[in-house]
């Protein structure tokens, strides 16, 4: 990484000339200031956010990278991250959008954590190749500096739909997630190897984007087609939790007609009635671990790639028919 040093020597200037110029101080002459400028912008130079630190550019400050912060999700896994950055010394600040991703090359953060299927594999590669760590929560990538915490997306949809199938269902919807999402993708290619090895069942997917919203619309869908009971595996439980706002104004009830497993087993599941079956995990171990492996790289010592495992956690929402 280029800095004023680098820049004073070819100006041929003082160190504090060079700061002077950058920081627009008029104890420089113009044209000093614009022969300076010049050569920073020639030799790519980024200012360093962290300049309380300059010598060690180190700011004990990790950023985690989230494509949105809505729905229950985010808060346990967020509680991770803090409780296991807060024992080593280090801060969280929670980002999201295209200016924040600044943050890395300019030193204003010390490493990631990606859980943003916005941020571009190839844009982590190229931050990682400049010495950046990044642990990914939501992609597979293969390089020194980066790691990989990922959920067991796979074997907690075989879970689910063998569920179902053990339940008696022989007609079964998934309700699908936001393109472009791994956890989705993971989980609907899953779903659908597990149905496949079942030729007698009447399999149906509907789009959803994990939101609520997608989950009543999905339920609206359902209830149009209804025949006989069915099983529904939603990909996350908010859409799961819609389908019971939506069927709540029915006629149609959730364990009698149209039978529901989630994944994620978020707070508000273990309440409503009947008690949504879905798929468990803990956030807050994924974010700790998520923190704990960064740590790792970012002190040089070895850290491996980790897979957070799942369960099946039964509920009434799903009966045998």
């Amino acid at each position: 990484m280029v800095s004023i040093k680098d820049i004073a020597k070819k100006a041929g200037v003082s160190i504090s000339t060079v700061s002077y110029a950058l920081n627009g101080s008029p104890k420089v002459t113009e044209e000093t200031a614009e022969k300076i400028l010049a050569i920073a912008k020639e030799l790519n130079y980024v200012p360093n956010a962290a300049a309380r630190s300059l010598k060690k550019r180190e700011t004990n400050i990790i950023g985690a990278f989230l494509t949105d912060y809505s729905g229950a999700f985010y808060g346990q896994l967020l509680e991770g991250m803090l409780q296991a950055l807060g024992d080593n010394g280090y801060e969280l600040i929670v980002c999201s959008g295209k200016q924040s991703h600044r943050f890395l090359p300019e030193r204003m953060i010390d490493g990631a954590i990606i859980l943003d299927q916005t941020f571009p594999s190839e844009e982590l590669i190229r931050y990682a190749d400049r010495g950046h760590k990044i642990v990914v929560l939501d992609r597979e990538l293969n390089h020194p500096n980066i790691r990989q915490v990922l959920l067991d997306n796979q074997a907690g949809a075989t879970l689910a739909v063998d569920y179902l199938i053990d339940k008696g269902h022989n007609r079964i919807y998934v309700v699908t997630g936001p393109e472009g999402s791994y956890d989705a993708n993971q989980r609907l290619e899953a779903a659908r190897q597990t149905v496949g090895r079942h030729p007698h069942l009447i399999y149906k997917e509907i789009r959803g984007d994990f939101r609520k919203s997608s989950g009543e619309r999905a339920a609206e869908q359902i209830v149009k087609e209804y025949q006989g009971p069915v099983g529904v595996f939603c990909l996350n439980d908010e859409m799961a939790i819609g389908m019971y706002n939506y069927l709540s104004q029915t006629e149609y009830r959730v364990g009698e007609h149209v039978h529901i497993i989630g994944f994620d087993n978020i707070e508000l599941a273990r309440y409503i009635q009947p008690r949504l079956a879905t798929v468990d995990f803990s956030e807050r171990k994924w974010g700790a671990v998520a923190s704990e492996k960064l740590l790792q790289l970012l002190h040089n010592e070895p850290a491996e790639n980790e897979r957070i495992s799942v369960t099946l956690i039964e509920g009434n929402s799903v009966r045998k028919i």
